[in-house]
């Protein structure tokens, strides 16, 4: 009868709160995430290949590709990979590599369809997204002229301009099932006679075009869209501007005709900005100490059960002003909603949150000029990509490095990681653990070695197996009993924090470090430095 009592029900459920976040902060989080990460690069014979890789840096499987990979490949759970590649022959005058390819691969990597997509007034560029109906996103840019620009209230103009326009492409011929333009959404206050006046600060939804980055005879890409994803459950989609500081959700529950407009779909705002974080000088309602992201690529919703579901994720590149260099940082941030579900601004201020959630880096820790982006894992970690650093590391909700990969020196590879993210064991459909299972037993070197003071040990368990890892002194003698269990075949690791079994901090010197795990033994050597 005590159960039925609504405060000790109450009190019942706090206890398993508290103890859930005792489980997941304490026995979950300095662990890197089982799973593996894919990856886009390039061998020394100039191939191109999209790999799955494991924490112990082995390539699992591999695709080839015809032509360089344009960004990002998207691996879905029937294990078929979707691809975006390089084209030779764009006919608008992109100044750098331009995309137009799609295909899409079977595991065995035979080739499902085929087909491109580029013309005189358009062409994809950067980044694309699978759809759940097997239909996918692509950022494009489109062509307009100096006088419709001019007519649209472009000021200092003297060339064309690319604006963006994000399709929907029907495989297998890539018919185009929906589309949205960022030209049917400006806003100017320059020429009182044109039908796109305003007054800017009273329309956030809508973008001034007389915001954003320089054109020229060569290279029209105003807003430089980098990266794009979409969310299922709110049928929309997110994306990132590099020259306007910013991200911005659009409704994606529009026909194509009402997403040229203002009032339709599930927001009632037709194709106007439901969302916009980063920069409100662009909307009139701040200052340049108000700005708080800067040329940034990559942005995303934290899946709906990941830790911190429904924030959403920014790489802010930050480079500074010079061009050498800068602070990159990863931005967690909580969009403000109201009571209805949609994002919440005062008529007078602008989109919120104020303070982000969660953030890692920002003080010259890791920098990437372009590229670049980062992912939440399903234990509450994130997988952050460098791109121009040609690193991939995966960092605790602490800001504790606890993998990382640099794809030259680990993988033996040649160009830049521009964008990885994880799969998780149970991503895939139908017997996919058999796919995340080792072939052989096998304890690697710890990382980072020497190390002061933690450091990550891993094996790799092909079967289930009693294992013991152990840590001993030169004299051969137990310092620590790090593990002492039955385990599950698969990628495995445990940190050392160079503490005995007392919790007591060890001596600098050199340590063995073995596991046993079945009839299989091995043991390496590490270094700790004080």
């Amino acid at each position: 009868m005590l159960l039925d009592s609504p405060k000790l029900i109450s009190s019942f459920r706090s206890l398993s709160i508290l103890y859930f976040f005792y489980l997941f902060f304490f026995g979950n989080l300095f662990s890197q995430s089982e799973g593996m990460i894919l990856l886009s690069n390039v061998d020394s014979d100039q191939n191109s290949f999209t790999s799955l890789v494991t924490n112990d840096y082995q390539a699992h499987h591999t695709w080839y590709h015809p032509s360089f990979v344009h960004s990002t490949a998207y691996i879905g759970q029937d294990r078929t990979l979707i691809v975006p590649l390089i084209i030779s022959d764009p006919i608008m005058p992109i100044p750098s590599l331009a995309g137009g390819r799609f295909q899409k691969l079977d595991w065995e990597g035979n080739v499902i369809w085929d087909f491109y997509y580029y013309d005189t007034l358009y062409n994809p560029h950067h980044d694309i997204e699978p759809l759940p109906n097997g239909n996918i996103l692509v950022i494009c840019w489109e062509v307009k002229s100096q006088n419709e620009a001019i007519n649209k209230g472009k000021i200092n103009i003297n060339s064309e301009i690319w604006p963006t326009m994000i399709v929907e492409l029907e495989p297998p011929n890539g018919e185009v099932v929906w589309e949205w333009h960022l030209w049917d959404h400006l806003i100017q206050d320059v020429d009182i006679s044109l039908p796109n006046y305003g007054v800017i600060a009273e329309h956030p939804e809508l973008l001034d075009i007389n915001q954003g980055g320089p054109v020229s005879d060569f290279n029209g890409d105003w807003l430089h869209i980098n990266a794009v994803q979409y969310n299922s459950e709110l049928d929309q989609i997110v994306f990132s501007s590099r020259h306007m500081n910013e991200i911005y959700i659009i409704d994606h529950s529009t026909t194509s005709e009402e997403a040229s407009g203002h009032t339709s779909g599930n927001s009632g705002k037709g194709g106007d900005f439901l969302y916009r974080w980063g920069n409100p000088m662009n909307y009139g309602r701040g200052e340049i100490s108000d700005r708080r992201i800067v040329a940034p690529h990559g942005a995303n919703w934290v899946k709906p059960t990941f830790p911190g579901s429904g924030n959403i994720l920014i790489f802010n590149n930050n480079p500074n002003q010079s061009g050498d260099g800068g602070d990159s940082e990863v931005i967690e941030i909580a969009p403000p909603l109201n009571n209805d579900g949609n994002y919440f601004i005062d008529a007078d201020s602008a989109f919120g949150p104020s303070n982000v959630f969660w953030s890692h880096g920002g003080d010259s820790t890791f920098f990437s000029g372009w590229q670049s982006g980062a992912y939440r894992l399903y234990n509450g970690n994130t997988l952050i990509t460098v791109a121009q650093q040609r690193n991939v590391f995966e960092v605790n909700p602490n800001n504790e490095i606890v993998w990382q990969c640099h794809v030259g020196g680990n993988l033996g590879w040649l160009q830049y990681p521009l964008r990885a993210y994880k799969i998780e064991p149970s991503f895939f459909l139908n017997n996919s653990e058999k796919l995340f299972q080792p072939s052989t037993f096998q304890l690697n070197q710890n990382y980072p070695n020497p190390f002061n003071p933690t450091t990550q040990i891993r094996y790799d368990l092909p079967e289930d197996a009693m294992v013991n890892v152990t840590i001993y002194d030169m004299m051969g003698r137990v310092v620590s009993n790090l593990v002492s269990s039955q385990q599950n075949a698969g990628y495995k690791s445990i940190q050392w924090n160079a503490t005995n079994d007392k919790g007591k901090p060890v001596s600098a010197g050199l340590y063995l470090y073995t596991i046993q795990a079945g009839d299989y033994t091995q043991t390496k050597k590490m270094v700790l430095l004080k």
